[in-house]
C-alpha cells in the first residue's frame, strides 16, 4: 500500500536523516518521509558572483614548508588543502 505524500513525515534537516544499516531501513524510512522543499532547495549550489575573494594570510616559514609537504604527500595544491581544512572546521564549528 503505497503512502500518499500528504502522510509523509517532512524531513527538515540532514541531521534527521539516520545512518542505515541495511537497504531495507532505508526504503522503510523514505517509505514515511520525504525532504522538506526548503531543505532540497537549500541544498542546490549556486554560483555566487564573488566566487572566492583573496585574502593575505601570514605563516611561520618553516610552517608553510610543512604544509606543502603534507599536501605534496597527498597529491593536493596546498592552497586548495588549507581551504579544505578550514571548509571542514567549519562544519565542525557549526554542528557544536
Amino acid at each position: 500500500m503505497e503512502t500518499a505524500p500528504a502522510d509523509l513525515k517532512p524531513v527538515r534537516a540532514w541531521r534527521d536523516v539516520p545512518a542505515f544499516d541495511a537497504d531495507e531501513a532505508e526504503v522503510k524510512f523514505w517509505g514515511a518521509h520525504q525532504l522538506d522543499a526548503r531543505l532540497m532547495q537549500s541544498s542546490i549550489h549556486r554560483a555566487d558572483v564573488r566566487e572566492s575573494t583573496t585574502i593575505t594570510l601570514r605563516f611561520d616559514p618553516r610552517m608553510l614548508s610543512r604544509i606543502k609537504r603534507v599536501a605534496r604527500r597527498r597529491y593536493l595544491n596546498y592552497q586548495s588543502m588549507i581551504k579544505q581544512w578550514l571548509s571542514e572546521r567549519m562544519e565542525q564549528e557549526l554542528k557544536d
